[in-house]
């Protein structure tokens, strides 16, 4: 049973669906917690007037009062209280507002009932200390688009860096919007009003990249005629972003390691140090911790960098919806260029879905402006695209048979809901009521409840005689 010293944790679901109340409101009550329920924000603000609760859970979008609103308020009313934000539209704004606001988590819908447990424990175990919220960034657009699971984490991610000074690695293949994340991170923090330099370290010769980072002192070799800062102090204040690391050699590395240790830099050619105040983000398309198990990357030089990780995931498994989200994005970008309004077939956003894009979102995007520019009637066909993509992409599978109703797709009543969690816990556990009952922290007895014929009945009213019925559930008695 959890608890908070010698009581039950009190939680509180917000949200104006019926169905996603319930679907958080079961699982939450049968793991033990004291749940109460709001169908919107301004009777979350006043329950929260009434009561204090130890973990919130609300939604972004309400119709009454916003989430974000919700926040801010329980931060006031009560500044123990862990808030988890749930929405359907992730975004980088979105996740900045909520964890500004003062939210312990943000989670992406539609959500996987056990990550949500996971992170209720977890804000349970590690209560925050009260503190007002940090003033609100400017959030203007992060040129970052998509909800899926892996982008709000990635957005969740991003906006904790946005607060703090900790040196990041971000990972993704080439394309996936590894600078966009460090733009953000420059954007949403205290360091925003200065530099932000980017640089690709494997566009540069080897031989110049100390020497364009670090700086140089005349005579240092041939071609110095005159002293000159390096990239690090002409970001200092800023934020240096320094792309492909993986393919830098060792002694690099350890130049780079020098600086990020103590903070300071020599030019080529100087024994003199100079302090720098630069906050580092890195990047790179290959793993480096598999580079650095293999002695082919500094592993002090990984961990220092691998502080704070943030991997974008490739386009090829953000699904189809996101796809479409961002083909519609980089149209109204370039239609808007090409004059009239253009739109884009079924059939190409069906194939564009289905494209394994190596090249990820920049592809993506050539794509886009590639089909406006030859576009000629205001619909972009599957003969508007570039013919490798056309070419390169798999047939239409077969249409998948329709899912099976789940949890909460019928509409259930609370007490259906109850037996359908029970029956699914039961069918994760091979039928071990035992194991079963542990994991939802109830009697034994109460299973066979659960599973009765009519159980509808059966949950509300405990049976006084007779033997309990599996209600055909094959069960184990260990």
């Amino acid at each position: 049973m959890p608890d908070i010293g010698n009581r039950i944790p009190k939680i509180l679901v917000v949200d104006d669906e019926r169905g996603a109340r319930m679907a958080l409101e079961v699982p939450l009550r049968l793991s033990g917690y004291d749940v109460a329920a709001a169908s919107g924000g301004r009777a979350a603000i006043a329950m929260g007037q009434e009561k204090r609760f130890d973990v919130v859970l609300t939604d972004i979008f309400m119709p009454d009062v916003q989430g974000i609103e919700v926040v801010r308020e329980f931060r006031r009313l009560n500044p123990d209280a862990r808030i988890i934000a749930l929405t359907a539209q992730g975004s980088l704004e979105i996740a900045m507002q909520a964890i500004e606001a003062g939210a312990f988590d943000f989670i992406a819908k539609p959500f996987d009932v056990e990550d949500v447990l996971e992170v209720v424990r977890r804000a349970i175990a590690q209560p925050e200390a009260a503190a007002a919220a940090a003033p609100e960034p400017d959030l203007s657009s992060s040129g970052l688009i998509g909800h899926s699971p892996w982008m709000v984490r990635a957005y969740k991610l991003t906006a904790h860096a946005a607060r703090t000074q900790t040196t990041v690695l971000i990972e993704g293949e080439s394309g996936t919007g590894k600078e966009l994340i460090a733009r953000a991170i420059h954007r949403y923090s205290a360091r925003s009003q200065q530099p932000f330099i980017a640089i690709n370290c494997s566009a540069i010769p080897e031989t110049l990249l100390e020497s364009e980072l670090f700086g140089y002192t005349k005579g240092s070799f041939t071609g110095a005629t005159a002293d000159r800062a390096g990239l690090f102090e002409s970001a200092d204040g800023g934020t240096l972003f320094l792309d492909e690391l993986g393919t830098t050699s060792s002694s690099f590395q350890a130049s780079l390691l020098r600086v990020l240790q103590e903070k300071e830099v020599r030019r080529v050619g100087s024994s003199v140090a100079r302090k720098v105040d630069v906050r580092i983000i890195g990047a790179t398309n290959l793993n480096l911790e598999e580079l650095a198990g293999r002695g082919e990357f500094r592993s002090d030089l990984f961990y220092r960098l691998s502080v704070l990780c943030i991997p974008l995931p490739p386009l090829r498994e953000r699904g189809g919806e996101e796809i479409a989200l961002l083909a519609h994005h980089f149209l109204k970008k370039y239609a808007s260029e090409a004059g009239p309004r253009i739109r884009i077939g079924e059939d190409v956003i069906a194939l564009l879905a289905r494209y394994p894009w190596p090249g990820n979102v920049r592809e993506l995007e050539n794509t886009i402006e590639h089909a406006v520019a030859v576009c000629n009637d205001g619909l972009i066909t599957l003969n508007d695209l570039p013919r490798r993509i056309v070419e390169r992409t798999p047939l239409a599978a077969p249409a998948a048979p329709r899912p099976a109703v789940g949890l909460i797709d019928d509409r259930p009543t609370l007490t259906e809901l109850e037996r359908r969690y029970v029956r699914f816990i039961l069918s994760e556990t091979d039928g071990n009521k035992s194991r079963a009952a542990e994991i939802l922290d109830i009697d034994r007895r109460t299973i066979y409840r659960y599973l009765e014929p009519n159980a509808s009945e059966a949950a509300d009213s405990p049976k006084t005689s007779g033997a309990p019925s599996s209600g055909g559930q094959p069960l184990n008695e260990e």
